[in-house]
């Protein structure tokens, strides 16, 4: 058994494509309209058939709420990980995204969390020394 989908529900599909992929860096797999959305995924360029990211609208009654009480608490949604924290917090400061938690040791674990735009807190992660 193995992870092959994980999904990240988005307030606007277009918006979180452009974020996930010009932003974050994610490459586009597959996009299939679906009546008022679309299947839209994306993976990582590093691993380009591992596991998919879908980009889920937040439609359901419950999704909105929930994010709302994440976000309110601070709590990030999912976890990517990165080679190096700090180089990709800077890169992606220069580049507009808000982070609510700047690099933070946490043990053998640096993490940083940012804003998706589309209603999520996303902490990035990579184990230190």
């Amino acid at each position: 058994m193995r992870i092959n989908l994980t999904s990240v529900l988005v307030d606007d599909q277009d918006k979180a494509l452009r974020f996930y992929t010009e932003t974050l860096g994610f490459t586009p797999k597959h996009d299939v309209p679906m009546g008022a959305h679309r299947w839209i995924t994306v993976v990582s360029p590093q691993d380009p058939d591992g596991t998919e990211l879908v980009l889920e609208p937040d439609e359901h009654p419950a999704a909105k709420a929930f994010k709302k009480a994440l976000v309110a608490d601070g709590i990030p949604f999912t976890s990517f990980a990165v080679d190096d924290v700090e180089a990709d917090y800077a890169r992606l400061t220069g580049l507009g995204v808000r982070f609510t938690q700047p690099p933070t040791a946490m043990g053998p674990v640096v993490t940083a969390v940012l804003d998706d735009t589309c209603g999520n807190l996303i902490q990035i992660a990579h184990q230190s020394g």
